[in-house]
Protein backbone atom coordinates (compact mmCIF):
# COMPACT_ATOMS: atom_id res chain seq x y z
CA UNK A 1 0.00 0.00 0.00
CA UNK A 2 1.21 3.43 -0.85
CA UNK A 3 2.52 5.54 2.01
CA UNK A 4 3.28 9.24 2.09
CA UNK A 5 6.74 10.67 2.50
CA UNK A 6 7.51 13.24 5.17
CA UNK A 7 7.49 15.88 2.41
CA UNK A 8 4.08 14.70 1.15
CA UNK A 9 2.65 14.93 4.67
CA UNK A 10 4.13 18.41 5.17
CA UNK A 11 2.58 19.50 1.86
CA UNK A 12 -0.90 18.37 2.96
CA UNK A 13 -0.52 19.75 6.49
CA UNK A 14 0.35 23.20 5.19
CA UNK A 15 -2.99 23.20 3.33
CA UNK A 16 -4.95 22.82 6.59
CA UNK A 17 -5.68 26.06 8.43
CA UNK A 18 -5.54 26.36 12.23
CA UNK A 19 -8.31 28.39 13.85
CA UNK A 20 -7.39 29.25 17.47
CA UNK A 21 -10.08 29.26 20.17
CA UNK A 22 -12.77 27.63 18.01
CA UNK A 23 -15.34 26.44 18.96
CA UNK A 24 -14.22 27.45 22.44
CA UNK A 25 -11.13 28.94 24.12
CA UNK A 26 -8.11 26.64 24.19
CA UNK A 27 -9.13 24.58 21.15
CA UNK A 28 -7.17 24.80 17.90
CA UNK A 29 -9.65 23.82 15.18
CA UNK A 30 -8.20 22.10 12.12
CA UNK A 31 -10.03 23.66 9.15
CA UNK A 32 -9.96 21.33 6.13
CA UNK A 33 -11.82 23.74 3.85
CA UNK A 34 -8.48 25.22 2.81
CA UNK A 35 -7.30 21.78 1.68
CA UNK A 36 -10.58 21.12 -0.13
CA UNK A 37 -10.46 24.38 -2.10
CA UNK A 38 -6.90 23.66 -3.27
CA UNK A 39 -7.66 21.44 -6.28
CA UNK A 40 -4.09 20.14 -6.55
CA UNK A 41 -3.81 19.23 -2.85
CA UNK A 42 -7.25 17.60 -2.76
CA UNK A 43 -6.46 15.61 -5.91
CA UNK A 44 -3.11 14.55 -4.40
CA UNK A 45 -4.85 13.35 -1.22
CA UNK A 46 -7.52 11.45 -3.15
CA UNK A 47 -4.84 9.83 -5.38
CA UNK A 48 -3.14 8.61 -2.21
CA UNK A 49 -6.35 7.19 -0.74
CA UNK A 50 -7.27 5.52 -4.01
CA UNK A 51 -3.83 3.89 -4.24
CA UNK A 52 -4.11 2.68 -0.65
CA UNK A 53 -7.55 1.10 -1.01
CA UNK A 54 -7.93 0.03 -4.65
CA UNK A 55 -6.49 -3.44 -4.01
CA UNK A 56 -8.48 -4.05 -0.81
CA UNK A 57 -11.65 -6.13 -0.91
CA UNK A 58 -14.05 -3.26 -0.17
CA UNK A 59 -17.74 -3.29 -1.04
CA UNK A 60 -18.75 0.08 0.44
CA UNK A 61 -17.20 3.26 1.75
CA UNK A 62 -19.01 4.71 4.78
CA UNK A 63 -18.51 8.35 5.73
CA UNK A 64 -19.29 9.89 9.11
CA UNK A 65 -21.60 12.93 9.22
CA UNK A 66 -20.68 15.39 7.88
CA UNK A 67 -17.11 15.96 6.69
CA UNK A 68 -16.60 12.23 6.21
CA UNK A 69 -19.16 12.53 3.41
CA UNK A 70 -16.76 14.67 1.39
CA UNK A 71 -13.86 12.23 1.43
CA UNK A 72 -16.02 9.11 1.50
CA UNK A 73 -18.15 9.96 -1.52
CA UNK A 74 -15.14 11.04 -3.57
CA UNK A 75 -13.22 7.88 -2.66
CA UNK A 76 -16.22 5.60 -3.29
CA UNK A 77 -16.53 7.10 -6.77
CA UNK A 78 -12.85 6.54 -7.51
CA UNK A 79 -13.05 2.94 -6.25
CA UNK A 80 -16.36 2.35 -8.09
CA UNK A 81 -18.01 1.31 -4.81
CA UNK A 82 -21.19 2.38 -3.09
CA UNK A 83 -21.18 5.17 -0.52
CA UNK A 84 -23.11 4.92 2.76
CA UNK A 85 -23.65 7.99 4.95
CA UNK A 86 -23.50 7.47 8.70
CA UNK A 87 -25.81 10.21 9.96
CA UNK A 88 -26.75 11.83 13.21
CA UNK A 89 -29.96 10.48 14.73
CA UNK A 90 -33.18 11.42 12.93
CA UNK A 91 -31.61 12.46 9.61
CA UNK A 92 -32.25 9.34 7.54
CA UNK A 93 -35.69 8.79 5.95
CA UNK A 94 -35.95 4.98 6.03
CA UNK A 95 -35.83 2.41 8.85
CA UNK A 96 -32.53 2.70 10.71
CA UNK A 97 -30.30 1.05 13.27
CA UNK A 98 -28.28 3.20 15.61
CA UNK A 99 -25.38 3.28 18.00
CA UNK A 100 -25.16 5.57 21.01
CA UNK A 101 -21.93 7.05 22.26
CA UNK A 102 -20.91 9.15 25.23
CA UNK A 103 -20.29 12.87 25.07
CA UNK A 104 -18.74 15.06 27.75
CA UNK A 105 -22.26 15.68 29.10
CA UNK A 106 -24.73 13.06 27.93
CA UNK A 107 -25.06 10.88 24.85
CA UNK A 108 -25.52 11.18 21.11
CA UNK A 109 -26.45 8.63 18.45
CA UNK A 110 -25.55 7.86 14.86
CA UNK A 111 -27.59 5.79 12.43
CA UNK A 112 -27.56 3.95 9.11
CA UNK A 113 -30.40 2.45 7.07
CA UNK A 114 -31.04 -1.18 7.99
CA UNK A 115 -30.20 -2.21 4.41
CA UNK A 116 -27.18 0.08 4.03
CA UNK A 117 -24.70 -2.70 3.31
CA UNK A 118 -26.94 -5.12 1.44
CA UNK A 119 -25.01 -6.79 -1.36
CA UNK A 120 -24.58 -10.10 -3.16
CA UNK A 121 -22.43 -11.69 -0.46
CA UNK A 122 -23.20 -12.63 3.14
CA UNK A 123 -21.01 -9.98 4.80
CA UNK A 124 -20.06 -6.72 3.08
CA UNK A 125 -16.59 -5.26 3.63
CA UNK A 126 -16.78 -1.60 4.58
CA UNK A 127 -14.14 1.12 4.76
CA UNK A 128 -15.00 3.80 7.32
CA UNK A 129 -13.70 7.33 6.68
CA UNK A 130 -13.81 10.71 8.39
CA UNK A 131 -11.81 13.90 8.28
CA UNK A 132 -10.50 13.80 11.85
CA UNK A 133 -10.30 11.61 14.91
CA UNK A 134 -10.00 13.29 18.29
CA UNK A 135 -11.44 11.49 21.33
CA UNK A 136 -12.79 8.68 19.13
CA UNK A 137 -16.36 8.45 20.43
CA UNK A 138 -18.11 8.94 17.11
CA UNK A 139 -15.61 6.83 15.18
CA UNK A 140 -15.85 3.94 17.64
CA UNK A 141 -19.65 4.10 17.47
CA UNK A 142 -19.51 4.13 13.65
CA UNK A 143 -17.20 1.10 13.48
CA UNK A 144 -19.44 -0.70 15.99
CA UNK A 145 -22.52 0.22 13.97
CA UNK A 146 -21.01 -1.26 10.81
CA UNK A 147 -20.30 -4.52 12.65
CA UNK A 148 -23.75 -4.45 14.31
CA UNK A 149 -25.36 -4.19 10.87
CA UNK A 150 -23.82 -7.50 9.84
CA UNK A 151 -21.05 -5.99 7.71
CA UNK A 152 -17.31 -6.00 8.43
CA UNK A 153 -15.36 -2.79 8.99
CA UNK A 154 -12.05 -3.52 7.25
CA UNK A 155 -10.39 -0.28 8.35
CA UNK A 156 -11.12 3.18 9.70
CA UNK A 157 -9.35 5.96 7.80
CA UNK A 158 -8.87 9.52 9.05
CA UNK A 159 -7.27 12.42 7.24
CA UNK A 160 -6.10 13.86 10.58
CA UNK A 161 -5.42 12.06 13.84
CA UNK A 162 -4.99 14.16 16.98
CA UNK A 163 -2.78 11.46 18.51
CA UNK A 164 -2.39 13.23 21.86
CA UNK A 165 -6.09 12.54 22.53
CA UNK A 166 -5.64 8.80 21.86
CA UNK A 167 -9.07 8.41 20.27
CA UNK A 168 -7.70 5.86 17.83
CA UNK A 169 -7.00 3.44 20.71
CA UNK A 170 -10.72 2.76 21.19
CA UNK A 171 -11.32 2.31 17.45
CA UNK A 172 -8.37 -0.10 17.13
CA UNK A 173 -10.24 -2.50 19.42
CA UNK A 174 -12.80 -2.90 16.61
CA UNK A 175 -10.86 -2.37 13.38
CA UNK A 176 -7.43 -1.31 12.10
CA UNK A 177 -6.88 2.45 11.88
CA UNK A 178 -5.04 4.41 9.20
CA UNK A 179 -4.29 8.09 9.57
CA UNK A 180 -2.99 10.08 6.62
CA UNK A 181 -1.66 12.82 8.92
CA UNK A 182 -0.92 12.82 12.64
CA UNK A 183 -0.85 15.81 14.95
CA UNK A 184 1.10 15.12 18.15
Amino acid sequence: MKTLTTEDKAYLLEKIRDIPDFPKPGIIFKDITTLLKDAQAFHFLMDHLQARYEEMDIDFVAGIDSRGFIFGAALADRLKKGFVPIRKQGKLPYTTIGEKYALEYGFDEIEIHIDAFACDKPKANVLLIDDLIATGGTAKAAASLIEKSGAHCVEACFILNLTFLRGDDAVKKITPVYSVLEIN
